[in-house]
Protein backbone atom coordinates (compact mmCIF):
# COMPACT_ATOMS: atom_id res chain seq x y z
CA UNK A 1 0.00 0.00 0.00
CA UNK A 2 1.57 3.29 -1.22
CA UNK A 3 2.34 5.44 1.60
CA UNK A 4 0.73 9.37 1.68
CA UNK A 5 3.01 12.00 1.51
CA UNK A 6 2.70 14.42 5.01
CA UNK A 7 0.95 17.83 3.72
CA UNK A 8 3.39 20.25 3.08
CA UNK A 9 3.72 23.31 5.39
CA UNK A 10 2.23 25.74 3.23
CA UNK A 11 -1.05 23.35 2.48
CA UNK A 12 -1.38 22.92 6.24
CA UNK A 13 -1.50 26.87 6.64
CA UNK A 14 -3.62 27.28 4.25
CA UNK A 15 -6.36 24.55 5.27
CA UNK A 16 -5.06 25.99 9.26
CA UNK A 17 -6.50 30.17 7.77
CA UNK A 18 -9.46 28.51 6.25
CA UNK A 19 -10.64 26.81 9.60
CA UNK A 20 -10.00 30.18 12.02
CA UNK A 21 -11.56 32.16 9.01
CA UNK A 22 -14.85 29.94 8.61
CA UNK A 23 -14.97 30.19 12.74
CA UNK A 24 -13.89 34.32 12.48
CA UNK A 25 -17.12 34.72 9.75
CA UNK A 26 -19.25 33.05 12.68
CA UNK A 27 -18.16 35.21 15.86
CA UNK A 28 -20.81 36.85 17.09
CA UNK A 29 -20.01 40.19 19.32
CA UNK A 30 -21.39 43.81 20.41
CA UNK A 31 -19.95 45.18 16.79
CA UNK A 32 -18.91 43.77 13.68
CA UNK A 33 -15.27 43.15 14.01
CA UNK A 34 -13.21 45.10 11.27
CA UNK A 35 -11.67 41.40 10.80
CA UNK A 36 -14.71 40.31 9.86
CA UNK A 37 -15.31 43.12 7.19
CA UNK A 38 -11.25 42.29 5.83
CA UNK A 39 -11.09 38.56 4.78
CA UNK A 40 -8.00 39.22 2.74
CA UNK A 41 -6.54 41.16 5.78
CA UNK A 42 -7.06 38.57 8.24
CA UNK A 43 -5.74 35.75 6.03
CA UNK A 44 -2.59 37.30 5.53
CA UNK A 45 -2.41 38.38 9.27
CA UNK A 46 -3.18 34.34 10.47
CA UNK A 47 -1.00 33.06 7.49
CA UNK A 48 2.03 35.44 9.27
CA UNK A 49 1.52 34.15 12.32
CA UNK A 50 1.82 30.56 11.51
CA UNK A 51 4.33 31.11 8.66
CA UNK A 52 7.22 30.65 11.15
CA UNK A 53 5.88 27.26 13.09
CA UNK A 54 6.98 23.34 12.03
CA UNK A 55 5.35 21.45 10.43
CA UNK A 56 4.73 18.84 13.61
CA UNK A 57 3.25 22.29 15.19
CA UNK A 58 0.92 23.40 12.61
CA UNK A 59 -0.37 19.29 12.01
CA UNK A 60 -1.17 19.39 16.01
CA UNK A 61 -2.71 23.08 15.67
CA UNK A 62 -4.64 21.73 12.43
CA UNK A 63 -6.32 18.99 14.50
CA UNK A 64 -7.33 20.88 17.00
CA UNK A 65 -9.43 23.08 14.50
CA UNK A 66 -10.88 20.18 13.27
CA UNK A 67 -11.64 18.76 16.70
CA UNK A 68 -12.94 21.83 17.47
CA UNK A 69 -15.57 21.70 14.47
CA UNK A 70 -16.71 18.80 15.50
CA UNK A 71 -17.29 19.30 18.92
CA UNK A 72 -18.92 22.23 17.65
CA UNK A 73 -16.65 24.27 19.49
CA UNK A 74 -15.87 27.98 17.63
CA UNK A 75 -12.14 28.62 19.21
CA UNK A 76 -11.93 32.27 17.88
CA UNK A 77 -14.99 32.92 19.85
CA UNK A 78 -13.54 31.48 22.85
CA UNK A 79 -10.22 33.82 22.63
CA UNK A 80 -12.72 36.87 21.73
CA UNK A 81 -14.47 35.80 24.47
CA UNK A 82 -11.34 35.20 26.77
CA UNK A 83 -9.80 38.81 25.59
CA UNK A 84 -13.08 40.44 26.99
CA UNK A 85 -13.74 38.64 29.86
CA UNK A 86 -16.58 37.18 29.15
CA UNK A 87 -15.80 33.64 30.24
CA UNK A 88 -13.23 31.69 32.57
CA UNK A 89 -9.91 30.52 31.47
CA UNK A 90 -10.18 27.58 29.09
CA UNK A 91 -7.10 26.16 29.43
CA UNK A 92 -4.62 26.30 32.54
CA UNK A 93 -1.61 24.88 30.52
CA UNK A 94 1.25 26.26 32.44
CA UNK A 95 3.27 26.40 29.30
CA UNK A 96 0.85 28.64 28.08
CA UNK A 97 3.02 31.71 30.28
CA UNK A 98 6.05 30.92 29.50
CA UNK A 99 5.47 30.78 25.58
CA UNK A 100 4.00 34.32 26.49
CA UNK A 101 6.92 35.11 28.20
CA UNK A 102 9.19 34.01 24.93
CA UNK A 103 7.22 35.91 22.71
CA UNK A 104 6.79 39.15 24.74
CA UNK A 105 10.42 39.35 24.76
CA UNK A 106 10.65 39.18 21.06
CA UNK A 107 8.23 41.56 20.65
CA UNK A 108 10.30 44.00 23.24
CA UNK A 109 13.03 43.95 20.88
CA UNK A 110 11.31 45.01 17.89
CA UNK A 111 10.02 48.05 19.37
CA UNK A 112 13.15 48.80 20.59
CA UNK A 113 14.56 48.36 16.73
CA UNK A 114 11.45 49.43 14.90
CA UNK A 115 9.75 51.95 17.09
CA UNK A 116 7.91 53.18 14.59
CA UNK A 117 6.77 50.56 13.39
CA UNK A 118 5.75 48.99 16.33
CA UNK A 119 4.34 51.09 18.93
CA UNK A 120 4.95 50.05 22.25
CA UNK A 121 2.03 47.69 22.97
CA UNK A 122 3.49 44.92 25.10
CA UNK A 123 0.46 44.59 27.56
CA UNK A 124 -2.42 43.82 24.95
CA UNK A 125 0.14 41.68 22.42
CA UNK A 126 0.68 39.48 25.80
CA UNK A 127 -3.27 39.34 26.68
CA UNK A 128 -4.27 38.28 22.92
CA UNK A 129 -1.08 36.09 22.45
CA UNK A 130 -2.53 34.10 25.79
CA UNK A 131 -6.09 34.29 24.81
CA UNK A 132 -5.44 32.64 21.81
CA UNK A 133 -2.71 30.00 23.41
CA UNK A 134 -5.56 29.07 26.02
CA UNK A 135 -7.73 27.85 22.84
CA UNK A 136 -4.84 25.42 22.03
CA UNK A 137 -4.41 21.80 23.26
CA UNK A 138 -1.85 20.71 25.50
CA UNK A 139 -0.10 18.40 22.79
CA UNK A 140 -0.18 21.44 20.19
CA UNK A 141 1.03 23.79 23.36
CA UNK A 142 4.22 21.46 23.63
CA UNK A 143 5.38 21.37 20.31
CA UNK A 144 4.93 25.41 19.89
CA UNK A 145 7.24 25.66 23.31
CA UNK A 146 9.90 23.50 21.26
CA UNK A 147 9.58 25.45 18.57
CA UNK A 148 10.19 28.59 20.65
CA UNK A 149 12.77 27.35 22.78
CA UNK A 150 14.35 25.78 19.58
CA UNK A 151 14.33 29.49 18.03
CA UNK A 152 15.37 31.26 21.34
CA UNK A 153 18.46 28.97 21.69
CA UNK A 154 19.37 29.39 17.66
CA UNK A 155 19.11 33.54 18.78
CA UNK A 156 15.94 33.92 16.12
CA UNK A 157 13.64 36.05 16.77
CA UNK A 158 10.13 34.44 15.81
CA UNK A 159 7.83 37.45 16.40
CA UNK A 160 10.03 39.46 13.84
CA UNK A 161 10.49 36.64 11.28
CA UNK A 162 6.41 36.42 11.31
CA UNK A 163 6.49 40.29 10.48
CA UNK A 164 9.52 40.09 7.90
CA UNK A 165 7.16 37.21 6.24
CA UNK A 166 3.68 39.67 6.56
CA UNK A 167 5.60 42.86 4.55
CA UNK A 168 7.13 40.32 2.53
CA UNK A 169 3.80 39.51 1.58
CA UNK A 170 2.50 42.53 0.98
CA UNK A 171 5.30 44.52 -0.47
CA UNK A 172 8.42 42.73 -0.44
CA UNK A 173 9.70 45.13 2.02
CA UNK A 174 11.83 44.23 4.69
CA UNK A 175 10.85 45.52 8.62
CA UNK A 176 14.36 48.05 8.11
CA UNK A 177 12.67 49.58 5.17
CA UNK A 178 9.46 49.97 6.39
CA UNK A 179 10.78 51.73 9.29
CA UNK A 180 12.66 53.96 7.25
CA UNK A 181 9.54 54.87 5.39
CA UNK A 182 7.85 55.45 9.27
CA UNK A 183 11.09 58.17 9.38
CA UNK A 184 10.74 59.74 6.40
CA UNK A 185 7.00 60.59 7.12
CA UNK A 186 8.25 61.72 10.52
CA UNK A 187 10.70 64.17 9.41
CA UNK A 188 8.47 65.37 6.14
CA UNK A 189 5.76 65.87 9.30
CA UNK A 190 8.28 67.44 11.01
CA UNK A 191 9.41 70.04 8.35
CA UNK A 192 5.97 70.60 7.70
CA UNK A 193 4.90 71.54 11.76
CA UNK A 194 7.81 74.34 11.58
Amino acid sequence: MPVTPAPERETLIEEIVDREWDMMKAVVSDGRSLCQERPGTFRAMRGMSHSVLSRDTLASYLGDLRNAFAKGRNLVTEKYARMEGKIPPVSQCPLIPRIVAIELEWMRQLCELFPLTFQPSTASFARYEACELETYSDATLTLLYRDALGAREAGRNLVRERYENLFQTLGQWTLAEVEAKGREKAALQAGGDS
